[in-house]
């Protein structure tokens, strides 16, 4: 018996966001200085690094539960199963239900039930949980239904990256033109014939890497302000993720048995263009080898950092042909990574 992902699905909101839609924008330092740049050089260095043109925004009417749901049916229908035969529902997020306009993250009740709710699934049995693990939750609910699966208590589970990562960004914060929304929805189940998961890694850092993402309030000082947003402190989580992931998927793939040369495409969480190339390259080099061309698909150019979404959404547009140039065929070995908010670090070798 092998355990492998028999269908995908993804929602990619409607609303684009270009670039040129944060030209009138107030951007300042952490002090609430201005920066001495005008808004043109910084969107410039902002694309150069990151890659980023473009990001979609979740409708105003839309939730990150909605969103999870319309990905989940896709995911239900490609793998041709009945929905009431899912034992597991796992929902990767990191802010819960955050509706237009507010702030407050909703989580009661979970996603997941709330997943489970909207597709309309009876049987008692299939339990519904939610992850918190920075952007690497995908990966991680992947890992937690192999193991359910692996240990005879499941069949088939349902894992779901989704985020509407626009409702919690500082608008005075340059970093706001990074985060996006968007679901990524998988079918992990046991099966003779549509894929494997080889091995797989997970590590959390929590000394003083654990607040390298963090909550925190407006860039702008406003008097007795409460509200809070996601900050992140880019060098230090740079310098982290180019260090550590390479090494959390070096130590994957002396799990799985298979010979570096034998990947054929590297499925990385889609945080910076840049970095993420610095992260495969440093993976390489632990094998003194370059990099490979066209290894690494992406699509933040168009789609920018949806956290927990990226890689789940990545790999349905791959496997339906909608990444220009690159594709996976049966029998290809890939590897999925990711670095996030923990700091959390995870890699998964799979067989397609």
């Amino acid at each position: 018996m092998h355990i492998g992902i028999t269908g995908t699905g993804s929602y990619l909101p409607k609303l684009v966001i270009e670039n040129n839609h944060f030209e009138e924008k107030e951007f300042l330092n952490a002090d609430g200085s201005p920066f001495e740049h005008n808004n043109a050089i910084i969107i410039k260095k902002f694309k150069a690094i990151t890659g980023i043109s473009e990001r979609r925004y979740a409708a105003n009417n839309l939730n990150t539960s909605d969103i999870a749901s319309f990905a989940a049916k896709k995911a239900i229908a490609n793998a041709k199963i009945n929905k009431e035969e899912i034992d597991y529902i796992i929902v990767a997020h990191n802010f819960g239900d955050v509706s237009h306009g507010e702030n407050q993250g909703d989580m009661l009740p979970s996603l997941a039930s709330r997943v489970k709710h909207n597709l309309g699934i009876n049987n008692p049995k299939c339990v519904a949980y939610d992850v918190l693990f920075g952007c690497p939750g995908w990966i991680e609910g992947v890992i937690q239904a192999n193991a359910f699966i692996k240990s005879g208590i499941a069949k088939k589970c349902l894992v779901i990256g989704a985020e509407t990562l626009s409702r919690i960004v500082d608008p005075y914060d340059r970093d706001s033109m990074i985060f996006a929304d968007g679901a990524g929805a998988s079918i992990i189940e046991a099966t003779t014939d549509k894929g494997q998961i080889l091995s797989h890694a997970s590590a959390t850092y929590a000394n003083e890497e654990a607040y390298f993402l963090f909550y925190g309030t407006s860039f702008k000082n406003i008097p007795d302000q409460s509200t809070k947003y996601i900050k992140m402190l880019g060098r230090k989580i740079y310098e982290f993720a180019v260090t550590q992931v390479p090494q959390a998927m070096h130590d994957c793939l002396e799990q799985s048995g298979i010979d570096i040369t034998a990947i054929k495409k590297i499925f990385i969480h889609q945080a910076n263009e840049k970095m993420d190339e610095a992260i495969i390259k440093r993976f390489y080099e632990l094998y003194n080898m370059e990099m490979p061309k066209n290894i690494m698909p992406m699509n933040i150019e168009k789609l920018g950092n949806s956290s927990v979404a990226t890689i789940p959404t990545l790999l349905d547009m791959v496997r339906h042909g909608k990444i220009h140039n690159q594709e996976i065929k049966k029998d290809d070995v890939i590897m999925f990574a990711s670095v996030g908010a923990g700091m959390n670090v995870n890699a998964i070798v799979y067989k397609v």
